[in-house]
């Protein structure tokens, strides 16, 4: 059997570099970004000319779609940009997809709920997002449904990895902060780009076809997840909860977030029993990789 070629956009942001690490050389990876870099090729999604004519060209058996504009705050005001990138770049990869036959899987979020619930959102709930990031990533999904024939859609939060990302954020802030503000009425479930890997890689062989919840077990709030890093990095910070009220007045251009977003890894449970590590768990060992490196 020939080697197993999978094409990754936005390969350079936090899942992309958690997949190279988890598939090893197990896999040929075509590696792409919105411009091209030191092992990797520029592909603008966004264009259904240039991914078509990339896809026929590299005949990918699997198409794993990270690229995103993750910016919550910058989708109000860049809506255009944000529906390009989000709506139509899974839109045009569903359509090379399906005349390829490969797989394609696609990240989406937390955000396309409202979050005014009291009980953990399963698959089957209707989305309601109050965002133009969650409205143009539920628009994503719903092209994938239309175009794409093979497809998996994980739905993750409060994703961090190899990259930008909350937990560096707290500790830059650390450095010459005595306090920080954070928000402590969203609750959610952090969760490891190294965990969503490994769902990304167990149900990628497979024909489970279907949106999946793909969160780290448990959940806790900015404020709490903030202490808890401070914790355990030794940060003598203190961590001010406010919120979202009062965060929005001290950052008047900030997105409406969603209050509850925690989400029930049901579809996973039940359809193969498969379990993602519990949020502690998988943040303890993030850290022990940040200190190795």
């Amino acid at each position: 059997m020939s080697e197993k070629r999978i094409l990754i956009t936005g390969c350079n942001g936090q899942l992309g570099r958690a997949l190279r690490a988890e598939y090893g050389d197990t896999a040929a990876f075509i590696c792409t970004d919105v411009a091209a870099g030191d092992g990797y090729q520029a592909l603008d999604i966004t264009d259904i000319g240039a991914v078509l004519s990339f896809v026929r060209e590299e005949k990918p058996h699997v198409i794993i779609n990270c690229a995103a504009h993750t910016n919550v705050d910058a989708c109000e005001q860049q809506w255009d940009a944000a529906y390009r990138i989000n709506a139509l770049g899974p839109r045009n990869l569903s359509i090379a997809a399906t005349e390829t036959d490969a797989k394609l899987i696609h990240i989406s979020t937390d955000y396309v709920f409202e979050g005014n619930g009291v009980r953990p959102y399963t698959e089957f709930d209707e989305p309601n997002p109050v965002s133009a990031y969650g409205k143009t990533k539920l628009a994503g999904e719903q092209f994938v449904r239309d175009f794409a024939r093979k497809y998996f859609i994980f739905r993750t939060a409060w994703l961090y990895g190899d990259g930008k990302n909350f937990v560096r954020t707290m500790l830059r802030l650390a450095e010459n902060h005595d306090t920080v503000s954070v928000v402590n009425d969203q609750q959610g479930s952090p969760t490891s780009a190294a965990e969503l890997a490994r769902v990304i890689r167990h149900y990628e062989p497979t024909e489970n076809y279907g949106i999946f919840h793909a969160t780290c077990e448990g959940d806790t709030n900015w404020a709490e997840f903030a202490r808890l890093i401070f914790e355990k990095a030794g940060k003598q910070t203190e961590v001010i909860p406010v919120t979202s009220e009062q965060y929005a007045k001290m950052n008047p251009a900030s997105a409406n977030r969603p209050a509850y977003s925690i989400l029930d890894n049901y579809m996973m449970r039940l359809t193969d029993g498969y379990r993602m590590a519990d949020w502690k768990y998988a943040f303890d060992e993030y850290l022990r990789g940040e200190k190795q490196d």
